[in-house]
């Protein structure tokens, strides 16, 4: 114990690395090279004084998408008819059951320990757990030569050292099993395809389970039809027999029961006791890769250890149990996208309960899925109308806050749009003020420019009586320069009022869509992905100052502006009196990522692209008269600029997720930002570790 205290536990990063590895490699070769691999890093650290910090702190620091193909496609087994066809061959069919028959939503078995000690009101409850266990199995081993201890056992023992009642504790543990567990995907649909075949045949043929495990038979037995398989005849279970798989006592069992003239195959994830010491022992063995154990290479581990292990769990049950191949851009949705929209979800939640929020407004396009979501997470509050997908763009707000949001207007149509290669005609077009166009061209002497064929007049061979720099004509094709972004400034402010003309129809609109929308309502949120939170701030002016509808709007967002962005501090003020919330990060909260998050990098794009709608975006609202001769609003949409087949399988793929998460007792009830966003940022970086490593487009 001294020299494991030396060599394993004195650095966390060897320990979690030796662990791993103990995981992986198993038999006498596998020991042989996880020892010399301890070796190796004690003298590296020690000799050569390698720092293993960041490895703890980093431990996704090299972690990415497989390079080619889906990752479900690594796991693909046989169809369960096949296997089932190889198993039929065989007088006894016998299963492991955890890991193989049964799944926990966990990605290390002992963490079901923590919901135990949530409902124990236990402090570290998990660990001591996990030490009492080992210490009844040591005395268990002094006193009658074996490992094999029952649950009454290890409770006994946690009675005496850490006055955990035998009869609460055991009930908890039993309970959370019972609720938590659920059966293997491939597994329940191999026993339907055996139970198939063997229905209506007199055949003597026994489906078994034998496991290595302290819970009793009978809360097995009761767990197994729980998960959905019937027609077990019997359960060899280590804790009551006092024999276990691994020194191959537990088989022998079984075949003394049977007869030893059957012939016999075991199915398990442990290639040890599974598939080693079957073998040993007269079985067929058929291994089951253990679905974490495929799963870890690409799992976020840099995360909470109750929500990590969740995310882990379910992930890598969903994607590895072997079933199906699902596609690239469905994975996106499930593995990436699903734990951050099952937490925004969640925290829009709370920020609705305790802020008296009247209603939720999912602004399009981004909040289409999470509307969606939200209304799987909470169906009460969509069945009660106190949520609404809702048309917004920064295009639309930009148009009809323009009066009050000048700067933003010349910024969002002028600024972003210079040098570029963008004619005026298309300039003045996005803005939706064509008409204005020739009239610019003419009163602006210092605009350079080629006339092309553009309006009537320029095709019936008329020309621009202004000219620009060396004599040559002022055209709408000019094209929109640093050198020129000023004069076309100018003018548009000293037409100011014309141009704002434009846009009352747009507002009249838009006013009759939103009165119906914030109808009874004093206070609302606008959910948003991000990143300065215009979008929400725009709304608020737009419902109070023009429309005065008197209704105050929230804004929350999934992030802000981070620190590599041009204006980082442009919704602080809105952030630090609340009129803006942020999920993910901002200046105050979570400032790591904040600090990593780079727009410039793809990171942005990375975060909508999980969040992306088939619908093209808001371009206005707009005024049209009904048969009966009435304004209604016209909500115009732009065309879509997205594959919506992809589309449709990233949200797939999402609400799955958010489906699985909602399953048993409520598994994650507070997804924290930082947990969410370590999922993403393996999906946002290269596989060295650093920001702009997403290679993918919709």
């Amino acid at each position: 114990m001294e020299l494991y205290q030396l060599l394993v536990n004195r650095v966390p990063a060897i320990r979690r690395r030796y662990h791993a590895l103990r995981q992986r490699k198993n038999g006498v070769p596998g020991r042989i090279y996880a020892w010399a691999a301890l070796l190796g890093m004690n003298l590296s650290c020690g000799i050569l004084h390698k720092k293993w910090d960041r490895e703890i702190f980093y431990p996704d620091g090299k972690k990415g998408m497989p390079k080619k193909g889906s990752e479900s496609a690594l796991s693909m087994r046989e169809g369960p008819e096949k296997f089932a066809g190889r198993l039929l061959q065989y007088d006894i069919i016998s299963f492991d059951i955890f890991d193989t028959l049964i799944f926990r939503p966990f990605s290390s078995p002992a963490d079901l320990f923590f919901r135990v000690g949530e409902k124990l009101g236990y402090l570290d409850f998990e660990r001591i757990r996990r030490e009492v266990e080992w210490r009844t199995r040591q005395k268990a081993k002094m006193q009658c030569g074996s490992y094999e201890v029952t649950l009454k056992e290890i409770y006994e023992e946690m009675e005496i050292r850490a006055g955990v009642p035998v009869k609460k504790g055991m009930g908890t543990e039993i309970e959370t099993e019972m609720a938590l567990c659920f059966g293997n995907p491939y597994m329940l649909e191999t026993f339907r395809c055996l139970h198939k075949n063997l229905k209506g045949r007199k055949l003597d043929k026994k489906i078994i389970c034998v496991s290595d495990m302290y819970l009793p038979g009978e809360v097995i037995e009761k767990l197994l039809i729980k998960c959905g398989y019937q027609g077990i005849d019997r359960c060899f279970v280590s804790c009551e027999l006092g024999m276990s798989k691994g020194d191959g006592k537990l088989f022998e069992k079984v075949k003394e029961t049977y007869g030893h003239e059957k012939k016999y195959v075991h199915v398990g994830d442990h290639p040890e006791a599974d598939v080693k010491m079957a073998r040993k022992c007269g079985f067929d063995a058929e291994f089951y890769q253990n679905v974490n154990l495929a799963g870890m290479p690409y799992r976020a581990e840099d995360m909470s250890a109750v929500t990590g292990s969740l995310y882990r769990g379910i992930v890598n049950a969903h994607i590895h149990n072997g079933l199906k191949t699902y596609s690239r851009e469905y994975e996106l949705g499930f593995i990436y996208g699903g734990l951050f929209v099952t937490g925004y979800c969640q925290f829009i939640h709370e920020y609705v309960k305790n802020h008296d929020i009247d209603k939720l407004l999912f602004l399009s396009r981004d909040g289409e899925i999470l509307s969606r979501a939200y209304a799987l997470l909470y169906p009460e509050e969509a069945g009660d109308g106190k949520t609404e997908y809702v048309y917004w763009s920064r295009l639309a707000a930009t148009k009809m806050a323009a009066e009050y949001f000048k700067y933003d207007y010349f910024r969002r149509f002028l600024d972003h749009k210079v040098n570029q290669k963008l004619s005026l005609a298309q300039i003045f077009q996005s803005m939706e003020i064509e008409d204005m166009l020739d009239g610019m061209c003419q009163e602006l002497p210092d605009v350079a420019g080629r006339m092309q064929d553009y309006t009537p007049a320029a095709q019936s061979g008329q020309a621009f009586p202004g000219k620009g720099i060396g004599g040559e004509r002022i055209s709408p094709q000019t094209e929109l320069t640093d050198k020129n972004v000023e004069s076309v400034r100018e003018y548009l402010s000293i037409h100011w009022e014309e141009v704002l003309s434009h846009y009352k129809g747009q507002l009249a609109a838009g006013k009759l869509y939103y009165e119906k929308v914030l109808k009874g309502c004093r206070r609302v949120a606008a959910v948003d992905i991000g990143w300065a939170g215009s979008g929400a701030v725009a709304l608020n002016y737009i419902v109070n100052k023009i429309w005065c509808l008197d209704c105050e709007v929230v804004g929350l967002l999934a992030g802000t502006n981070s620190v590599h962005n041009g204006e980082p501090n442009m919704s602080e003020p809105q952030l630090a009196e609340g009129w803006l919330v942020s999920y993910l990060f901002s200046q105050d909260m979570n400032r790591e990522i904040w600090k990593w998050h780079d727009a410039a990098k793809g990171h942005n794009l990375g975060v909508e692209l999980l969040c992306s709608s088939a619908q093209g975006s808001l371009k206005g609202f707009y005024l049209k008269r009904d048969k009966d001769g009435r304004e209604i609003c016209w909500v115009q949409l732009k065309e879509p600029d997205v594959d919506g087949n992809v589309v449709a399988e990233i949200q797939r793929g999402i609400l799955d997720f958010v489906e699985m998460m909602g399953m048993g007792e409520g598994l994650a009830k507070r997804v924290s930002g930082s947990d969410a966003y370590a999922v993403m940022k393996i999906l946002l970086q290269g596989r060295n570790g650093e920001a702009g490593g997403l290679e993918v487009g919709i």
